[in-house]
């Protein structure tokens, strides 16, 4: 077929079926941009580009650019500074908590807590994970989780305040065990490392259950049907088969619940009491007082940020050479 026919024959296609009236259609046929995209699409090394370069965009404006920002902030000795007032670097905002003993113990409080918390979380949330993903249909698995994801479309704040309502002196847990007799007089669960426990696992749940989920589905099932036949109790299966192989989504379920635990504020300010400080509470204070008290703040943020990172990479560690051990 000549130049000419097959010219025709496109603008015969083109007119039958719209393309080329529409402005995305005459823009596809305009040669400056055809030129433009085959440059962009040249070679999969400037696709890989073109794809990456707004998510790191992303990254380095709405995360890593504000940690540095405080990084910046906690070596000063005044921010903001005033007119007329030149501003120094210092490391004394780091001295302050490692000078002062003061600071140590909701420091330390707040690391064992987010550990507890989430070893809580993992316990709780991982026969949920295990039975929407072994004893569900998969045509009801997205409905089931539809329903435990509906109370997270609320606000931390919400969800707060509704653990405040369960367990109050005439909250429904008390007026439960009052009905069924075990009580004769409320239980004072509010203000107690108990209530802010249940808040914070109930708030983080959803970030454990999720990856254990995904885990726990992508599992075959022949694999503990074959350790069955091989004789294999329901504990032997769970421990030698299902364990093992979902390390991988406990790990990132266990970081995720972890870190998040760590910075927590309003949840402890609510449902804890004087024994329950927590760090977060700490900084926040340096923060509500005159701005020379904000560089130390942004110091002792900066100190929890890397501790949380440091414990969380050895934890990473140990699970990464446990599931190799149990690969061996």
């Amino acid at each position: 077929m000549s130049n000419e026919a097959a010219s025709r024959a496109t603008q015969d296609v083109d007119a039958h079926t719209g393309v080329g009236r529409t402005f995305w259609g005459r823009l596809s046929n305009w040669s400056p941009y055809r030129a433009l995209m085959g440059l962009v699409t040249a070679s999969p090394r400037r696709q890989f580009l073109i794809l990456a370069i707004f998510p790191l965009l992303w990254v380095l404006t709405q995360h890593l650019g504000p940690m540095l920002q405080m990084v910046r902030v906690s070596l000063t000795d005044a921010y903001p500074v005033a007119p007329g007032v030149e501003q120094h670097f210092t490391l004394d905002n780091y001295a302050r908590f490692f000078g002062d003993q003061i600071f140590w113990q909701p420091f330390f409080r707040t690391l064992i807590f987010a550990g507890g918390f989430t070893f809580c979380t993992l316990i709780l949330t991982y026969p949920v994970a295990y039975f929407l993903a072994r004893h569900v249909s998969r045509k009801n698995q997205m409905l089931f989780l539809l329903l435990l994801l509906i109370p997270f479309w609320v606000g931390e704040i919400v969800r707060t305040y509704a653990i405040m309502i369960l367990l109050g002196n005439t909250g429904a847990l008390n007026l439960v065990l009052k009905t069924l007799g075990l009580i004769d007089r409320p239980i004072p669960f509010m203000y107690t490392s108990f209530s802010m426990g249940v808040g914070i696992v109930y708030l983080t749940a959803l970030y454990m259950l999720l990856p254990l989920y995904s885990a726990l589905e992508k599992l075959p099932r022949s694999y503990n049907e074959a350790a069955a036949d091989l004789g294999a109790g329901a504990w032997t299966r769970f421990r030698r088969v299902t364990l093992p192989l979902t390390i991988e989504g406990i790990s990132s379920g266990c970081t995720l619940v972890f870190l998040i635990s760590t910075g927590f504020y309003a949840t402890p300010v609510l449902l804890g009491g004087p024994s329950t400080t927590t760090f977060a509470e700490t900084i926040a204070g340096f923060f509500h007082v005159a701005g020379d008290q904000w560089p130390t703040g942004a110091a002792f943020a900066t100190i929890m940020f890397f501790a949380a990172l440091v414990l969380t990479a050895v934890f990473q560690k140990l699970m990464n050479a446990l599931r190799k051990g149990d690969t061996k």
